[in-house]
């Protein structure tokens, strides 16, 4: 299993990934700090994982594309970890049903930390002793094994809050910070785009990118309009306040017909109008913050009570590449706050943004090669793209060229929007 030799563009040296690897994997770490090892091992629902199962699986990834396949006299921690690690690859063997995944009482806490510890003693032994051709084959398996984990460190905060919702004692994941009650920062407007090209995707040189990001390519544009700020609970609010909920006429039909299964009549992890469950326990709603929690297919019915829609993956690409949008440098808070100020569009750091793209390869799109081919392509039907960042995207983990993905139904992430609509040329 191989992807491109390494290029001097796209991969770091030796040192910076050994760096790199000490300080992603001591985030991981950290984010499972606030947790009891009984919080670890709990699965809130199928579609979410134990987060100790997040820490073994990260881990496994490690061992098994790079040192299993790179270092010959690597001794493995436990053969048997595969079956019970492995998460979707195919020709990587058989997998322990994803909805089971909380019975995994054993192994335990502890020898799962013990393992993460082998596996980060071995490669650190790889990067600095492995020869030239073996470290050019290899090094791009090791960023896409950080990169991965970076995944799975949100993923780790998204199931964890979801688990949590549950308890009746409602338990915060850490104490929330004293903050001053946010004002409303005023009208963002609407930014306008007239051109009918523009140019998406990663270019495959400057930095890593999943397979799924290129190649880059020209797409066609009609006139549009972009909100420069984010949808807030003021205005999820009022959608609810006029009925937006049981009200057909704004709801696609296989959302109408979710949203009355499950009797949304908010977001999820609204208590009632005034409350909500966060990583903090229950928190005041700010009307001033960022709608999330939202399927796209509440995104949509907003969009459509709004006289609007969701922007395509491409509008919100060339846009955000208008306002020079830039990622935020270190870790943020842990639930979305409102606009800073009239120039701050929120592509990153506060909500993942759905769009109404749906997940489909590129043109001339080519997955990695080797097991990595499973790594993305083979999810790109029924899901929606979602772009920017959350407020639980580890830092360094976001560009305008990332595309997130999930179901339509999806609720548990950190998902809200932005409005659209079309304009005369």
């Amino acid at each position: 299993m191989h992807l491109q030799p390494t290029d001097d563009r796209r991969f770091a040296s030796r040192a910076t990934l050994a760096s790199r690897l000490c300080a992603v994997r001591a985030h991981s770490l950290a984010l499972a700090e606030p947790l009891s090892a009984e919080d670890q091992g709990a699965q809130s629902m199928p579609d979410a994982s134990p987060t100790k199962w997040h820490l073994a699986h990260t881990t496994w990834l490690f061992e098994t594309v790079v040192l299993q396949a790179f270092a010959p006299h690597h001794r493995p921690f436990d053969v048997r970890f595969g079956r019970l690690f492995n998460s979707y690859y195919e020709s990587l063997g058989t997998r322990h049903p994803r909805p089971q995944r909380g019975l995994l009482t054993r192994p335990a806490l502890a020898e799962v930390l013990a393992y993460r510890a082998h596996v980060d003693e071995a490669l650190q032994a790889f990067i600095e002793g492995a020869d030239a051709d073996t470290w050019a084959a290899a090094a791009p398996l090791l960023e896409l094994g950080l990169q991965h984990e970076q995944q799975h460190q949100e993923l780790v905060l998204t199931d964890v809050l979801h688990l949590l919702s549950l308890n009746p004692l409602a338990p915060a994941y850490r104490p929330a910070t004293p903050h001053a009650p946010s004002t409303h920062p005023g009208d963002a407007g609407w930014w306008e785009c007239t051109r009918s090209e523009a140019e998406v995707g990663h270019d495959g040189r400057d930095g890593f990118a999943f397979d799924n990001e290129g190649p880059r390519h020209v797409v066609r544009l009609a006139p549009f309009a972009l909100a420069r700020a984010l949808v807030t609970n003021r205005e999820v609010q009022a959608f609810i306040a006029d009925g937006g909920y049981r009200r057909p006429e704004f709801w696609l039909s296989d959302g109408w017909a979710m949203a009355q299964a499950q009797g949304w009549q908010a977001p999820l992890y609204w208590r009632d109008g005034e409350r909500q469950f966060t990583l903090h326990s229950e928190q005041p709603i700010d009307p001033n913050a960022p709608a999330c929690h939202l399927s796209f297919y509440e995104a949509s019915a907003l969009a459509a009570w709004a006289g609007a829609r969701l922007p395509t993956e491409f509008e919100w690409e060339a846009a955000a590449h208008a306002w020079g949008a830039t990622a935020p440098a270190g870790p943020g808070p842990l639930q979305p706050g409102p606009r800073r100020s009239g120039a701050d569009a929120q592509c990153f750091g506060a909500v993942w943004q759905w769009t109404r793209s749906s997940y489909d390869p590129y043109p001339r799109f080519k997955p990695f090669a080797g097991t990595a081919c499973e790594y993305n392509g083979k999810f790109m039907v029924g899901q929606l793209v979602l772009r920017g960042s959350s407020c639980a995207t580890s830092p360094g983990h976001a560009r305008l060229s990332y595309r997130n993905f999930f179901p339509p139904a999806a609720r548990w992430q950190f998902s809200g929007l932005r409005l659209a609509r079309d304009i005369d040329a």
